[in-house]
């Protein structure tokens, strides 16, 4: 899927991208960049919100784990379980979450157990980073159901 029907894609599915100014830097099964920036995430100290600066994050993983089913051939329903963000300094300006792929045999189990189980689930993490500086990291837990399609 190229960025640009990556980013349609999010932005009819997926309607708080659009309100967080949501745009698709990369996008593979391996690694997926997206971008906003500060105003429509500003809080009253003028920084970003953390609750957008946890939405993007989440929404990394969440791409990521998309992209890499459907590279598989798998169809399936994947959501967020639990997350935890943690929040390490501000953010001034237009910031990025980068998600990349789990190491192999985490992706593995997951696959066998989705095969086996119907459903598995994996950890993913975000860094949210502001001009190349890390500013909180996002840990989040999927869920994806087999048979189901994003």
């Amino acid at each position: 899927m190229r960025r640009a029907e990556l980013e349609a894609y999010l932005h009819r599915h997926i309607p708080i991208s659009v309100a967080l100014g949501v745009r698709v830097r990369e996008a593979s099964p391996d690694r997926v960049a997206l971008t906003v920036p500060l105003e429509p995430n500003l809080n009253h100290q003028f920084t970003a919100f953390g609750g957008s600066v946890a939405a993007l994050g989440i929404l990394a993983g969440w791409t990521l784990l998309h992209l890499r089913l459907r590279s598989e051939g798998i169809r399936a329903r994947s959501v967020i379980q639990t997350s935890e963000a943690r929040f390490l300094s501000p953010v001034h300006g237009p910031f990025r979450a980068v998600a990349a792929a789990p190491e192999s045999g985490a992706w593995e189990r997951f696959l066998a157990t989705i095969e086996r189980r119907g459903r598995g689930r994996l950890r993913l993490q975000a860094r949210i980073d502001e001009g190349g500086l890390e500013r909180a990291l996002l840990t989040g837990s999927y869920v994806s159901f087999a048979g189901e399609a994003d």
